[in-house]
């Protein structure tokens, strides 16, 4: 798997330039390259979806990338921007959740607590896949907040409703209390981990050299990382909250240390999705009827898009920048690892319903991660003609003069 890895590795940064400037994706070479090379092509990685090794690659990437997207933002600026991510979140993702259940049980006939459970898997966006538009500097900012914080918030939102739903399809059962200890507890191993190294890298006798100091992060992310497993604090509230921990009480940290921080989690986002790429065996693809996939692409299409557009409502955005918040909902990770919760219930059904979301997976990583760059161009052509519009306005005065 490493080797086969850094050979495709190699191959992206070789079409890098390419990529970035057309609709050919990176992302896609992983997926595609992982789908070959696995059991059910070629049968050079031996992974299955029950696999520890592919749970612990996903939940480490989700992790790691919550941790950098988060310090893209400090208490300061979401304070400035929590109106449209609040309406995402709290309008938009249930009318996303609403709609996906909806297309499950009429299109592929699923009973109504199975349909829930695959709109509640599918509900939140994925920051992995976020992170190629959030990253754009094209894009307009308020457009980026608000990706940025709801693929960081929805992951551990969406989570105790897929535990709840588990349960009732014949999973292990849930007590409420202890899930709202570890979501809640995943917030507060957020906040406190990175105001303690912050506090300790300040105090004169501990000094540190700018290298190590510019490491603090990654100590703070380990040790999260260690405590969350140990206590079973949500991971991934945890990391998103320390990202912005860190950027609220110690800007010159988190400046020291992104560029490390937005390597590492590249190559370890390409590594889980080359893994995941391994999963999706010709047989499982198989497994799903032309209406599911019809159902795939709805879910993509229509459940996300019409949802958001309606929470936008009001906004007083531009309509670019409301499709382009409604349309870039992509599935990913967090998808994935719910998936394995289903895969795992001991229903009956749950191979079947694990299948239906490889595909949606699947396909938004398609479709989603080779469209950054078109929309990215977009924006940049628009505001190229507002710059010409407005140098010549300046000029209007001056020749009528």
């Amino acid at each position: 798997m490493i080797l086969s890895f850094g050979v495709v590795l190699l191959a992206a940064i070789l079409i890098s330039g390419i990529a970035h400037r057309t609709v050919l994706s990176t992302a896609v070479l992983f997926l595609a390259a992982g789908f070959l090379l696995g059991q059910g092509m070629v049968g050079v990685l031996a992974l299955q979806a029950g696999d520890d090794q592919v749970s612990g690659i996903a939940q480490v990437a989700l992790f790691v990338v919550l941790f950098t997207d988060g310090q893209r933002l400090s208490i300061r600026d979401l304070t400035k921007v929590w109106r449209l991510p609040g309406r995402a979140l709290l309008l938009g993702m249930p009318l996303t959740f609403a709609i996906t259940a909806l297309l499950g049980v009429w299109l592929v006939g699923l009973p109504w607590l199975e349909a829930l459970l695959i709109a509640a898997v599918l509900a939140p966006t994925d920051p992995v896949f976020a992170s190629a538009i959030v990253g754009r500097i094209e894009i307009p900012e308020r457009v980026r907040g608000l990706l940025n914080v709801e693929s960081g918030l929805n992951d551990g939102l969406a989570l105790p409703v897929v535990l709840i739903l588990v349960a009732a399809i014949g999973g292990p059962q849930v007590d409420p209390v202890v899930l709202s200890l570890e979501l809640v507890g995943g917030i507060v191993l957020g906040i406190i981990v990175p105001l303690l190294v912050t506090l300790l890298l300040r105090i004169r006798y501990l000094a540190a050299t700018p290298l190590y100091a510019s490491l603090g992060p990654a100590a703070i992310a380990i040790i999260i990382y260690g405590v969350a497993v140990a206590t079973g604090a949500n991971l991934y509230l945890a990391a998103f909250s320390a990202g912005i921990t860190i950027a609220s009480a110690s800007p010159e940290l988190r400046d020291a240390f992104i560029e490390y921080g937005e390597y590492i989690a590249e190559i370890v986002k390409l590594l889980a999705i080359f893994v995941f790429g391994a999963l999706i065996a010709p047989s499982v693809l198989a497994d799903v009827s032309p209406l599911g996939y019809l159902f795939a692409v709805l879910t993509i299409v229509i459940a996300r898009p019409l949802a958001v557009e309606i929470a936008l409502l009001g906004s007083k955005l531009p309509w670019e920048e409301r499709a382009t918040a409604s349309w870039f909902g992509p599935k990913g990770f967090a998808s994935v690892l719910y998936g394995l919760l289903v895969l795992d219930s001991g229903n009956a059904d749950a191979d079947h319903l694990f299948h239906l979301i490889v595909v949606v997976i699947s396909l938004s990583i398609i479709a989603h991660s080779s469209t950054d760059v078109p929309i990215a161009g977009y924006f940049a052509r628009l505001e190229k003609k507002e710059a010409a519009r407005n140098l010549g306005g300046d000029h209007n005065p001056a020749q009528t003069r």
